[in-house]
């Protein structure tokens, strides 16, 4: 039975059509199923989360492979059925869940998310993601076509920002596939890209703070980053030079001109990662 077959059959018993209030767009692209389930496979996960099963057009091939699988749905009817499935659910907001709660088979093992995600919540959840205490193995995610620009986007390019830097300080991050509206019931009016995230050892040692740094840096992007964060943190702006000197980077530079490397080295250097 293919995916859309799936989705009709499951359609018609629990009675329900799509919520658009939830971004629900039902993913019915078998190629581009088997492929996120395969990027899932390689891995190794002990521990799988899946975000938004919805109708299960993922769900229902990775039950086969992972035995330690948790769902996170919000939407009332599809957590009940998944209950009914003998499923491990969490009826709640993925944005609003405490992640460091979740189940997992062991303290070291590999855990993973997968997911299609919503549109509206896929850059937050990221983010949160990416900050976590004890952050994830890896991730399969789907995102709008522009949003998975961003995350992958070079420095000096009009989509490098805070989602590009966050993103990348924290993860290796490679393209899988990109999916066309058709591939979705009822389709989007944009296309969607698959991005894989391995954890890789990140120089941060204080995330939020982190996070904070990149914000005030591109607050405003067309000022200059040093008068960002001058006026974000306060402080002298002649010793802020004499930092942006000794890292060789530009008074004039503006915040999407730094690679994350060096963004994170003026974090650590201008000492943002030990003030409250």
């Amino acid at each position: 039975m293919s995916a859309f077959e799936r989705m009709k059959s499951k359609m018609q018993l629990l009675g329900i059509e799509p919520k658009r209030s939830l971004g629900q767009n039902f993913l019915i692209a078998d190629s581009v199923i088997d492929k996120i389930c395969n990027a899932v496979a390689v891995l190794q996960p002990e521990t799988l989360y899946e975000v938004g099963p919805g109708l299960g057009a993922l769900t229902d091939l990775l039950r086969e492979k992972h035995q330690f699988y948790h769902l996170i749905e919000l939407d009332r009817s599809f957590a009940q059925h998944w209950r009914d499935q003998g499923f491990s659910v969490f009826e709640e907001d993925a944005l609003r869940l405490n992640w460091q709660d979740l189940p997992k088979k062991s303290e070291e093992g590999c855990r993973i998310l997968v997911s299609n995600l919503p549109y509206q919540i896929s850059s937050s959840i990221l983010i949160d993601r990416s900050l976590d205490e004890s952050r994830l193995s890896g991730m399969v995610l789907m995102f709008q076509k522009e949003v998975a620009q961003r995350i992958k986007a070079l420095p000096r390019t009009s989509d490098y920002g805070l989602l590009s830097v966050i993103a990348q300080a924290f993860w290796d991050i490679d393209f899988l596939l990109e999916a066309s509206g058709q591939a979705f019931s009822p389709p989007p009016k944009v296309a969607s890209r698959v991005l894989v995230f391995r954890h890789k050892a990140s120089r941060v040692q204080n995330p939020q703070k982190f996070l904070r740094f990149v914000k005030a840096g591109f607050s405003q992007r067309r000022k200059l980053l040093i008068k960002n964060l001058v006026g974000q943190y306060g402080g002298d702006l002649a010793e802020h030079r004499l930092i942006f000197e000794k890292l060789q980077i530009n008074d004039k530079a503006r915040a999407e001109e730094l690679s994350v490397d060096l963004m994170i080295d003026l974090f650590q250097n201008l000492g943002y990662d030990l003030k409250p």
